[in-house]
């Protein structure tokens, strides 16, 4: 397959997307656009032979809030309709996860969300001393501050796997609290 660039308007939003990306998100990736074009040739939009999009539907609005007169697209003209409905899918599927100590340690955190990833404010792990203070059978509390309801469903699934190597058994409750 081959990437070809076309007209930003005779591309087609597919209203069959299940996936959107709200409110700063979005605000991200349209300054990613801006600030990065390139990256729209390394990935370009998947269309099938009707122009419709396949992946890249939020790409494609991004661009077009971005002021972009034509977008790198690739089109997917052997898959059946079935395909392509499974493309849809298995594009916007997160796969792995994200190993925050690495990025915190290895990476410039202040340019990582410039770039669009939400870190997680990490802090030191406190002492079992300050966990538990004077009283012994006192809960262990830890309080992480998330800018979205998105955010913090995303880092839920990592606190709890964190929470469990190292305090086994240690009650885990989220709440969204003041946003």
């Amino acid at each position: 397959m081959k990437t070809e660039t076309v007209k930003i308007g005779n591309v087609k939003s597919n209203p069959n997307n299940p996936r959107v990306i709200k409110d700063d998100n979005f605000r991200k990736l349209v300054n990613s656009i801006k600030e990065f074009p390139k990256m729209l040739k390394i990935r370009p939009i998947v269309v099938n032979d009707d122009m419709i999009v396949l992946g890249g539907n939020m790409r494609l609005k991004a661009c077009k809030e971005a002021g972009l007169k034509e977008v790198p697209i690739i089109k997917a003209s052997d898959l059946t309709e079935d395909e392509q409905r499974q493309f849809i899918i298995k594009d916007n599927v997160s796969g792995g996860e994200w190993d925050w100590d690495m990025l915190n340690s290895e990476w410039d955190t202040e340019k990582l969300e410039e770039w669009g990833l939400d870190m997680p404010i990490i802090m030191e792990e406190p002492s079992m001393d300050e966990l538990i203070g004077e009283e012994q059978n006192k809960p262990a509390t830890m309080k992480i501050t998330f800018d979205s309801i998105e955010q913090l469903q995303k880092a839920e699934i990592d606190i709890q796997e964190l929470i469990d190597r190292k305090y086994e058994g240690a009650y885990f409750s989220v709440s969204a609290g003041e946003l």
